[in-house]
């Protein structure tokens, strides 16, 4: 291997922060057949998936107890997950269950009151938990990213009025790793600074990755961008099982201060910046999630941090459910 410094390293992430030095990737084609398939039958497949989902992992109690019993859990979980999928209000989400509850397996009425208090009870928030990682998915292309998501209409109109100045946003910060799939593996809306975070969440990814050793003969991939640069990062990353790919800023240094993950990263880098940069391209899939997740869901609605946790959860796993759905259906390789 070549003998590289400093020096080189800082020159050529200046050129790598030209558009003319990055060598456009073919951009990933649609197979519109199957995605028109998926939206026509989002409504049969999110009945189903809610209710034989929550079933899997909810079993009941009897009431030994005086008086009236609790609402159970799992008509709430159900009823969260389909007025989220739906993306309507608690009252009207009491007529629309008033209807689909035979079919999601209600046998007891929800008014609006009773749901909306279920976003923070703790029976409800394990079950999707349990939904979440029981439809774990990955194909081992990661990438990282994070982003706010606007709590008020307010916020949501001024964040686009303002979008050319450079102003601290309000609202929830998602942090998130997803695949190339743009389905979440991990995520924290817990308010942590975006690094810090991501320590946690590979952590998470990496107990995922360890249950499919075939993802670790394939060269699992995790990329980010400068704003995640740690070298603790990287080495935590590459410990994991994982080949870290994180831009670096310009005035970064080759020496690995205790973190060797780091310069070979680096190192790798200088030796071809092409063929990096080829595997880095994969993180746009973490900005599309993004964008793409806060078009579809819109704002969060619930005050409560709980409930607004609650309520991103629940979106995500319909977002993970949608995009399965999706590669399922579509002929793509």
């Amino acid at each position: 291997m070549q003998v590289h410094t400093t020096k080189e390293l800082q020159a050529l992430v200046q050129k790598m922060r030209e558009k003319e030095f990055y060598v456009s990737q073919k951009p990933r084609r649609i197979d519109w057949a199957a995605y028109t398939a998926n939206q026509i039958n989002d409504i049969i497949n999110t009945i189903y998936f809610v209710k034989t989902e929550v079933d899997k992992v909810y079993c009941p109690l009897k009431h030994n107890r005086v008086g009236r019993p609790s609402v159970n859990a799992g008509f709430l979980a159900k009823g969260i997950l389909f007025i989220e999928s739906l993306q309507i209000t608690e009252r009207k989400a009491e007529g629309w269950i008033s209807i689909m509850g035979p079919h999601l397996g209600f046998s007891q009425r929800l008014d609006d009151r009773v749901i909306g208090k279920a976003y923070t009870r703790k029976d409800v928030i394990d079950i999707l938990e349990q939904v979440f990682k029981n439809n774990l998915e990955c194909d081992g292309q990661m990438s990282g990213d994070g982003s706010v998501i606007e709590k008020t209409r307010k916020e949501n109109y001024e964040s686009d009025k303002k979008s050319k100045k450079k102003s601290k946003k309000k609202g929830l910060h998602l942090t998130s790793i997803v695949d190339s799939k743009e389905r979440v593996l991990a995520f924290d809306v817990g308010g942590t600074q975006e690094c810090r975070a991501m320590h946690f969440l590979v952590k998470e990814v990496a107990d995922i990755i360890k249950r499919d050793v075939n993802k670790l003969l394939k060269k699992t991939k995790l990329t980010l961008d400068s704003g995640f640069v740690d070298k603790k990062l990287a080495q935590l990353i590459e410990e994991s099982g994982i080949i870290p790919y994180i831009f670096p800023k310009k005035n970064n240094v080759l020496k690995s201060k205790g973190h060797p993950a780091w310069k070979r990263m680096l190192l790798n880098l200088l030796e071809d910046v092409q063929a990096w940069l080829k595997e880095y391209h994969i993180r746009s899939h973490a900005e599309s999630f993004h964008s793409s997740f806060k078009r579809i869901f819109g704002i969060i609605t619930k005050k409560l941090d709980d409930a607004a946790y609650t309520q991103v959860l629940a979106r995500i796993i319909h977002n993970n459910r949608r995009k399965t759905d999706y590669y399922n259906l579509a002929n793509l390789p």
